[in-house]
């Protein structure tokens, strides 16, 4: 079942759940995360970044959508971080359901130009929008990058920004940052911030950088508003962490039999992550 994300996220406010968008960069995330959605009974957003989007090609999501079409567990193919009306385009003409416009380093009033004729564009073919507001730290450790001061969120500013873009969903920012945290780097997450913001607007929020962070206040978020939580540096990490042992054990060539136990890892990840955001067996749901 291919669904919008505003389908998707429409019954995370009021079952108290989110729903975890993970990073696909090729046929084995994909296999990761349909499949371990569909053992659990589990809603998924297939997300991917514009160089993850350049590395498969286009012709590569022929294969995703139909997967997923054919499932009976909900999925949204979903652009992640989209920085340009062309990267959205792309993104609609391979048959995603969802594009996020990235404007957050641009003026206020061009972030809101500029998710306004994004939205007036992808609602004319029913595929959902994703803005974003304030700036998502960078840890250095993946190449989805961020900025080296968060700008948090201003909630006041938030509630005039959905307003005047029409967005179906927000990525707010409150303190976390793309990839693994450092030892010495330790987030911050201003929740008050986010509760702020969460009384302003019905709309689902959503979380970016949901890799490392303390699953207290990942689980706090989620009842304060937060739908949907990015991640993909925890469930890539765990992949090639395993990919790494069984190459530096062993000769073989065949991905049919180095690739299966990597598979298995990132499974692992993915159910504790869905676990965590409340959202296992919700697929119910949707039916």
């Amino acid at each position: 079942m291919l669904i919008s994300m505003k389908e998707m996220l429409a019954p995370t406010r009021e079952h108290r759940f989110a729903i975890g968008a993970f990073n696909v960069a090729d046929s084995c995330f994909i296999r990761a995360v349909v499949e371990e959605a569909e053992a659990t009974n589990t809603p998924a957003i297939i997300s991917i970044h514009p160089s993850e989007l350049e590395f498969v090609t286009d012709e590569f999501f022929g294969y995703v959508r139909e997967r997923t079409l054919k499932s009976k567990v909900p999925f949204t193919i979903h652009l992640d971080h989209g920085a340009s009306i062309a990267q959205v385009l792309r993104a609609i003409q391979c048959g995603f359901t969802s594009v996020m416009i990235d404007g957050s380093l641009l003026p206020y009033e061009e972030n809101v130009a500029l998710t306004k004729e994004v939205v007036k564009l992808a609602h004319s073919v029913g595929v959902s929008v994703e803005g974003e507001l304030g700036t998502i730290g960078d840890t250095g450790t993946t190449v989805e990058g961020g900025v080296s001061k968060v700008i948090y969120t201003e909630p006041a500013q938030a509630e005039d920004f959905i307003q005047r873009t029409g967005v179906d969903t927000l990525a707010v920012a409150i303190g976390t940052a793309h990839g693994i945290y450092p030892k010495d780097m330790k987030p911050e997450l201003q929740m008050h911030i986010l509760r702020d913001i969460a009384q302003r607007t019905d709309i689902p929020l959503v979380l970016h950088g949901g890799s490392a962070n303390p699953d207290a206040e990942i689980a706090e978020a989620v009842t304060l508003g937060v739908g949907k939580i990015n991640i993909s540096s925890d469930m890539k990490y765990a992949y090639f962490a395993k990919l790494r042992e069984i190459l530096a054990r062993e000769t073989w060539w065949d991905p049919n039999v180095i690739y299966p136990e990597a598979i298995t890892a990132a499974k692992a990840v993915i159910r504790y992550k869905m676990n965590l955001f409340g959202g296992l067996g919700k697929a119910s749901l949707y039916c």
